[in-house]
């Protein structure tokens, strides 16, 4: 399992009233509502299984699910958090595919409700997924693949200075077909201080 170095995943890791912290079994209503009640929002951009139709996300129980990635977590393989807003779970976030060996790499995923979208939570959520991957875990690289018609999310890879490292074609099936992505990264060296940090200076 992989920890800070005081040995436990943070309770929260925050920057002002955005915050992030490691899902709980309770996280599975909240998060099935917002599923719902943004199915629209969220459906062009949600992994779907080829030659499978699978239920409507938010209509079945996400506890099978949280209680797998918590597993995943507890085998150092993924880190899978909520986003929050003045406390109130807004979306999700996980960092995937956590490599060793020669690598030392993770790959970043993430959704926000519609109604909290455009307002700085995502890139600030990825800041500090950012900071933990690299400073507590100890990774070399993450990195986040983005359909190229979605917009709202390439916005948060610019924000974040993250260079683009080319076209993934028909990468993952995604809404019903095999989708391109364009791969962006960012490496330790390249952030020089934290990722938090960046954003800021970016945004100024």
């Amino acid at each position: 399992m992989f920890t800070d170095a005081a040995g436990e995943l943070p309770s929260t890791l925050s920057a002002g009233r955005i915050g992030i912290r490691l899902i709980r079994r309770r996280d599975a209503r909240v998060l099935e509502r917002l599923l719902r009640e943004n199915r629209e929002w969220l459906s062009p951009w949600e992994a779907t299984y080829p030659g499978v139709p699978g239920p409507n996300p938010g209509d079945v129980s996400l506890k099978p699910a949280i209680k797998r990635m918590r597993q995943q977590h507890a085998e150092g393989r993924g880190v899978p958090f909520v986003i929050t807003y003045d406390e109130e779970v807004v979306g999700q976030l996980s960092a995937s595919d956590l490599s060793r060996g020669a690598l030392w790499s993770a790959s970043i995923g993430y959704w926000i409700a519609g109604g909290h979208a455009g307002r700085g939570i995502t890139p600030t959520a990825v800041a500090l997924a950012i900071d933990y991957l690299f400073v507590s875990i100890g990774l070399h690289r993450v990195e986040i693949c983005i359909r190229p018609e979605n917009a709202a999310s390439l916005r948060i890879v610019e924000k974040l200075g993250m260079r683009y490292e080319g076209r993934r074609l028909r990468y993952i099936h995604i809404d019903g077909a095999w989708r391109d992505h364009d791969s962006f990264a960012v490496t330790r060296e390249e952030v020089q201080g934290s990722m938090l940090g960046r954003l800021e200076r970016l945004a100024g």
